[in-house]
C-alpha cells in the first residue's frame, strides 16, 4: 500500500502543475502546513509558506527536509532535495505571503475567528485572481468565505494527515464557490497525485470527518454511561482488525481537536455532539494526546501499549459501522455526494478496505434500523434516527442511483438544509423573480410536494440573487379576455392560500423587491423576516390594477383597514423598518447576516417548537378571523384535546421536568 502511495508521489513534477496556478501561499506551518507545503513543492509549485513565529517555520523546515530526505533515499520522488527545497519560501509576512499567490492554502489552527481574521487580512494584500482555500476539517466554508469579498472563488481543499502519505483531498464547493474554481481546484489536486472528491452541498464536517462524527458521539456515549473504560474500547476494536483503536486515534491526532470538532458539531448540527465534562476536563488539563504526552494513555514512553486482553463483549464494533452507515446515507440524502463519491472519500481518508456504502451491503435494512432505534433509545441522541432511505428500505436504490422521481422546476428551487429547514427559492432573478403562469403552476406542485414530505418541519420563502423576494406579476404574461384574467387571479389566490394552510410553519425572507404579487406571497405566509434595504409596496393601484392575488384581504388582517387603505390606495413603497412598526414584517437583520439569521431563526423554530402543535395553532389562528368567536373556541379545544393524545406532549412535559430539549417526533 505504501509503495502505491508514493509511487503517485514520485510522478508527480513540474509538468503536472495547472496553467492557472503557479505559487500557492499556505498559511500555517503545522504539521497540516509544512506538509501541504512539502507537497505543492515536490510537484513543482512554488510556496510560501507563513506562520507567526520563526521558530514554527524553522521547525516546518527541518521537517520537510527531513521528509524529503528519506524520499530521496527510497527513490520515491523523481528531483533531488536540492531541486525541490529552493522552491519553499518562508515567511512571517503575510502580505508578501499572499501577494503574488495564485492559490492560498489556509491550514491555521481550528477556530473560526481566527481563521476569518486571517482570510480578512489576506484580502488586502492578494490578487483579484487569486482563489481562497481552508483546509479546516469541519468548519462551513461557506462560512469562512464571507469574510472576503470573492465568494465565487473560494472553497475548501481538506487534506488528510499526514498530507504527503494520504491520497485523499476533498475539494468542497461553498454555497457561491464558481464551477470554474471548482474545476481548477480538482485539476490542482491531479497535479499533486492525489484523488479530489468534490464535496457538493458545504456541511459541517464535510464527507469523511461528518461520517464520522456520530461515532465520536457513541464513543462518549460509552464513556459516560459507564460502559466500558478506554481501553476495554480499544483492545475490542484491534481485536478486529483495526490497527487503533478510537481513544488511542483520538490521542494521537489531538484530542484538543476531537473536542473542538464535537462542540463545533454541537452548534451547528445537533446538541447530541455536545462534549463530555470529561473531555472538556482533560483539554482544560492541557491532557491532549500524544502533543502533550498525556491523554486516555501515557505517551512519555512512546506510543501505548493496549491490553488485547481486555476486549469485552459490552461493546459491539458493528455499532460504530451502523450509525456511520447511517450518516453517509444522510449525506447522500443531503446531495453532499453521491455513494461512490462517499466510499471513496472514506477509504482514502482513513485508509479502510471498504466504505459505509458497500460494507451496508452485508445486512438487512431492518438489522440496520432496529440497531440504531436502540442506540437513539440507549443514549438518548436524535442523530441515531435512521434517515429516511433506511426506514423506508431503499438502501439499494440509494446505492445504484436509483431515485425517485423529483418535480423538476424552471422557475423556482427546493433546497433542504439541515435540521428539517427547506428553502422555497422564487427562481427568475433576471426578472426580479417576478411570477408568470408556470411559476404559479410550480409553486402549487412544489407545496403539494413539502406538504407530503415528513422531514420538512419548516420552510423558507426567498427570492434568487440579491435584488428581489419578487417584484410582483409578470406584466408581460399575455391574457386576452376578461374571463381569463379573473380565473389567472383567482388561480394565484387558491395557490398563495396553501402557504397559510400547509400544516407546516413558512417563513417568507423579504430579501429584496416584495412587490405586488410578490407582497401577496409574503402576506400568505405565517412569518416575515426582512433585510434592512427591502422595499415593499403593492403598486397595482398605478397600473389601474387592483392587489388581486388576496391582497385587500390579507393585507386588512395583518395591518389594519388604515394602513391597509395607505399602502393599497397609494401605491406607495415603504421601508421593512417602516413595514415593521406596522406590524407587516416580524424581524428586520442587517444586510450582511440576513441569510445566517433567517436560517438561524427557521432552525430554532425547528427545534423548539413541536410539529403537531405549530400545525395547530398555524389553522386555529388563521381561522380565528373567519368564524364567530364561539366556533373558534370550539375549534381550540377540539385541537387542545387531540394534542392531548400525542406522543410530542409527553416528550414536551417530560423535557421540562428534566431541563433538556425536547425530542420531538411529529406524532
Amino acid at each position: 500500500m505504501e509503495k502505491v502511495i508514493y509511487l503517485k508521489i514520485k510522478l508527480c513534477t513540474v509538468m503536472y502543475m495547472t496553467e492557472k496556478i503557479k505559487t500557492v501561499a499556505v498559511l500555517g506551518a503545522g504539521v497540516m502546513g509544512h506538509g501541504i507545503a512539502e507537497v505543492c513543492a515536490i510537484s513543482g509549485y512554488k510556496v510560501v509558506m507563513r506562520d507567526i513565529k520563526q521558530e514554527f517555520l524553522d521547525k516546518a523546515m527541518k521537517m520537510i527536509t527531513e521528509s524529503l530526505v528519506k524520499l530521496q533515499s527510497k527513490g520515491r520522488i523523481k528531483e533531488s532535495v536540492e531541486q525541490i527545497l529552493p522552491r519553499i519560501k518562508t515567511t512571517l509576512d503575510l502580505a508578501e505571503a499572499v501577494r503574488d499567490a495564485d492559490l492560498i492554502i489556509e491550514a491555521i489552527p481550528e477556530i473560526f475567528n481566527l481563521k476569518v481574521e486571517v482570510f480578512k487580512e489576506c484580502e488586502k494584500y492578494a490578487k483579484p485572481e487569486c482563489i481562497f482555500t481552508s483546509n479546516t476539517s469541519t468548519i462551513k466554508i461557506t462560512d469562512l468565505a464571507k469574510a472576503t469579498k470573492r465568494e465565487d472563488k473560494f472553497a475548501g481543499l481538506h487534506f488528510f494527515n499526514p498530507p504527503v502519505l494520504m491520497q485523499l483531498v476533498e475539494v468542497i464547493k461553498g454555497e457561491k464557490t464558481s464551477e470554474e474554481t471548482m474545476k481548477t481546484l480538482i485539476e490542482f489536486v491531479k497535479s499533486l497525485g492525489k484523488t479530489p472528491v468534490r464535496v457538493e452541498k458545504d456541511v459541517p464536517g464535510f464527507i469523511v470527518n461528518r461520517v464520522t462524527a456520530p461515532s465520536g458521539a457513541l464513543l462518549m456515549c460509552i464513556l459516560s454511561k459507564g460502559v466500558a473504560t478506554p481501553e476495554e474500547v480499544d483492545a475490542t476494536m484491534r481485536s478486529v482488525g483495526l490497527p487503533m483503536g478510537p481513544f488511542e486515534l483520538m490521542d494521537y491526532t489531538g484530542i484538543d481537536i476531537f473536542y473542538n470538532a464535537m462542540k463545533y458539531y454541537a452548534a451547528t448540527i445537533s446538541p447530541d455532539y455536545e462534549p463530555p465534562e470529561v473531555l472538556e476536563k482533560m483539554v482544560k488539563e492541557g491532557k491532549l494526546g500524544a502533543k502533550s504526552g498525556r491523554g486516555w494513555y501515557d505517551w512519555s514512553a512512546g506510543r501505548p501499549k493496549i491490553d488485547t486482553s481486555k476486549a469485552t463483549t459490552k461493546v459491539n464494533p458493528m455499532d460504530f459501522m451502523f450509525v456511520e452507515i447511517n450518516e453517509a446515507v444522510k449525506l447522500a440524502e443531503l446531495g453532499v455526494a453521491s455513494p461512490n463519491e462517499i466510499d471513496t472519500a472514506i477509504k482514502l481518508g482513513l485508509n479502510r478496505p471498504f466504505g459505509p456504502f458497500e460494507f451496508a451491503k452485508n445486512f438487512s435494512e431492518e438489522q440496520i434500523v432496529n440497531r440504531l432505534e436502540e442506540l437513539k433509545e440507549f443514549c438518548g441522541k436524535k442523530i441515531f434516527e435512521p434517515a429516511k432511505t433506511l426506514k423506508e428500505g431503499k438502501l439499494k436504490d440509494l446505492i445504484e442511483g436509483k431515485r425517485e422521481e423529483k418535480a423538476e422546476f424552471k422557475t423556482i428551487k427546493i433546497e433542504k438544509l439541515e435540521g428539517g429547514v427547506t428553502k422555497l427559492i422564487l427562481n427568475r432573478p433576471e426578472r426580479l423573480n417576478t411570477i408568470n403562469t408556470e411559476m404559479l403552476d410550480e409553486l402549487d406542485r412544489a407545496l403539494e410536494m413539502l406538504w407530503k414530505d415528513n422531514e420538512v418541519k419548516v420552510i423558507v420563502v426567498t427570492g434568487a440573487g440579491d435584488r428581489a423576494f419578487s417584484a410582483g406579476a409578470d406584466l408581460s404574461t399575455v391574457i386576452l379576455h376578461p374571463f381569463d384574467f379573473l380565473e389567472h387571479n383567482r388561480r394565484g389566490e387558491r395557490v398563495f392560500r396553501k402557504f397559510n394552510e400547509i400544516p407546516k410553519p413558512v417563513i417568507a425572507a423579504i430579501n429584496g423587491y416584495a412587490l405586488g404579487g410578490g407582497l401577496e406571497i409574503a402576506m400568505n405566509c405565517d412569518i416575515r423576516l426582512a433585510k434592512k434595504s427591502a422595499i415593499i409596496g403593492l403598486p397595482e393601484v398605478t397600473l389601474g390594477l387592483i392587489p388581486g392575488w388576496s391582497g385587500t384581504q390579507r393585507l386588512v388582517k395583518l395591518v389594519g383597514i388604515s394602513r391597509a387603505m395607505q399602502l393599497a390606495l397609494t401605491g406607495e413603497r415603504i421601508t421593512a423598518e417602516e413595514a415593521a412598526k406596522w406590524g407587516l414584517v416580524n424581524k428586520v437583520f442587517d444586510d450582511d447576516k440576513f441569510e445566517e439569521e433567517v436560517v438561524k431563526f427557521a432552525k430554532e423554530l425547528a427545534e423548539r417548537c413541536a410539529p403537531i402543535s405549530m400545525a395547530m395553532i398555524k389553522r386555529l389562528i388563521n381561522k380565528g378571523g373567519e368564524v364567530p368567536t364561539d366556533v373558534g373556541l370550539e375549534w381550540e379545544c377540539t385541537a387542545a384535546g387531540l394534542l392531548f393524545a400525542t406522543e410530542d406532549l409527553k416528550e414536551g412535559i417530560g423535557a421540562f421536568l428534566r431541563k433538556e430539549k425536547p425530542r420531538w417526533k411529529g406524532r
